[in-house]
């Protein structure tokens, strides 16, 4: 059995403003070959900027309030709910509520999105 705890992985730090730590997948904490699940912790007024990739993807917001944006449809998203995210659509996520946001992402087939590098580089808001 392999086994770590999400609060041991680093993660990494991003200017929309949260923190992603990737559990599992081709860069995270334990290599997996079919899909790729992370943890966010999403600051007050913070967010993931709107981008779009390949693979099919869930968020489950664990904790707190926030927008949630799948292809122009905007809605109230908050601890409970799980939103299905199609190959090739635009999402974003933005924390509306009064303290962090808690959610964990998965997303098939395993990869390393592109979006992370373009926003850590400033080409994604």
């Amino acid at each position: 059995m392999e086994k770590i705890n999400i609060w041991d992985v680093e993660g990494t730090e991003f200017p929309a403003g949260r923190r992603t730590r990737v559990i599992l997948g081709q860069n995270g904490a334990m290599k997996g070959e079919k899909f790729c699940q992370g943890y966010v912790v999403i600051y007050q007024e913070g967010g993931i900027p709107e981008h779009e990739h390949e693979t099919v993807e869930s968020y489950t917001i664990l904790k707190g309030t926030g927008v949630m944006v799948v292809d122009g449809e905007k809605q109230m998203v908050k601890e409970g709910d799980c939103i299905f995210i199609p190959s090739g659509a635009k999402h974003a996520l933005h924390n509306t509520g009064e303290a962090e946001m808690h959610m964990m992402f998965v997303y098939a087939p395993s990869v390393i999105v592109d979006h992370w590098e373009q926003e850590k580089s400033g080409e994604l808001r």
